[in-house]
């Protein structure tokens, strides 16, 4: 090989070398930020504004996305029996935590592993699900934040008495497939008996069966509904549902915000924002090196009552000043 052929060949690979050192350092950068796998049973066009206060849990503990955390996605599109599979997934790339975001996301994580970390949220007690033995000490490699959905149930009841004084029997519908029915239905139940109420409880799954359930709640002349809290409902069933509270003009109570905002006329339930950033924080804990059983199961501490006016005016109602006084948001 001739000289100046030696010398260009040195200086190329002297070259390459150098710029082979950011590359490596930044492929070793990438390969050092923790991955938090998202495991949920819906969409994530649905969870858009919750994903926003989730990452800002995360933020405010020193977690961007993108630059010191990656988050690994796995939505189910409303197919539980895809759960398991998507769970396998996430722990096979061995993330550092998993989210699992409603009940059958956190039962479909917590069986696909028992040494990744898991925070969970839950409606209808995470005890009573078996995702902890108890609150203060989870114990295992699961904690969470808890909706508080089922114990609302008597200050729901006593919201659709104030504003439907003459109903004696309050329906209930109730998705029978949701991991918490059972819970969900006696807290129910128990509740109106404590108010000297009656309870017609409609258990409905599909949208055949919703139409069911509101036909037959209109035949026996039901004057006001309590609607559960439940995955199906609040995001795949929802705008059915409230059509179908207007369609039987039948004033109805919902477990959370998002079916007032989408037409319905009363909730009472837990502030999800909250609920979503308090995940964020202890997924960034778990990150840093907290054990679980140090975190013990969160419960919701702030709740809202919101009234849809223009509902109420297409019902026919007149909202009492009480409830008005009572709201935290008044749609106009």
């Amino acid at each position: 090989m001739q000289r100046r052929e030696l010398i260009t060949l040195l200086g190329s690979a002297a070259a390459a070398s150098v710029l082979a050192r950011p590359l490596a350092a930044r492929a070793e950068q990438q390969a050092a930020v923790p991955v938090v796998g998202f495991l949920n049973g819906h969409t994530a066009a649905e969870f858009a504004d919750l994903l926003d206060d989730f990452r800002r849990g995360l933020s405010d503990n020193g977690f961007v996305e993108g630059k010191t955390v990656s988050i690994d996605f796995r939505w189910a599109d409303g197919q539980y029996d895809r759960l398991p599979e998507l769970a396998a997934e996430l722990v096979q790339r061995k993330v550092a935590v998993i989210v699992g975001s409603d009940n059958p996301s956190a039962l479909a994580a917590k069986k696909a592993t028992a040494t990744i970390p898991i925070v969970f949220t839950s409606d209808g007690g995470p005890v009573a699900l078996g995702l902890v033995t108890s609150l203060n000490r989870p114990g295992g490699n699961v904690t969470g934040v808890g909706l508080f959905s089922g114990a609302l149930a008597a200050k729901r009841l006593s919201l659709l008495r104030e504003l439907v004084p003459a109903a004696q029997v309050i329906g209930l519908l109730a998705d029978p497939k949701n991991v918490a029915y059972a819970g969900l239905r006696k807290e129910a139940q128990d509740a109106a008996k404590s108010l000297g109420l009656k309870l017609q409880v409609q258990p409905a799954n599909t949208e055949r069966e919703i139409d069911a359930a509101f036909a037959s709640l209109a035949q026996s002349q039901v004057r006001a509904l309590m609607v559960s809290a439940g995955p199906d409902y609040t995001w795949h069933r929802r705008d059915q549902i409230v059509a179908l509270a207007a369609r039987y003009a039948i004033p109805a109570i919902y477990p959370v915000h998002r079916f007032v905002t989408a037409g319905g006329l009363m909730s009472y339930g837990t502030v999800l924002s909250d609920t979503y950033h308090q995940v964020g924080i202890y997924a960034a804990k778990l990150l840093k090196g907290a054990a679980v059983a140090d975190l013990p199961v969160e419960q919701s501490s702030r709740f809202a009552f919101i009234i849809n006016e223009r509902t109420a005016k297409a019902l026919g109602l007149e909202i009492p000043r009480k409830l008005l006084a009572l709201a935290d948001e008044v749609i106009a």
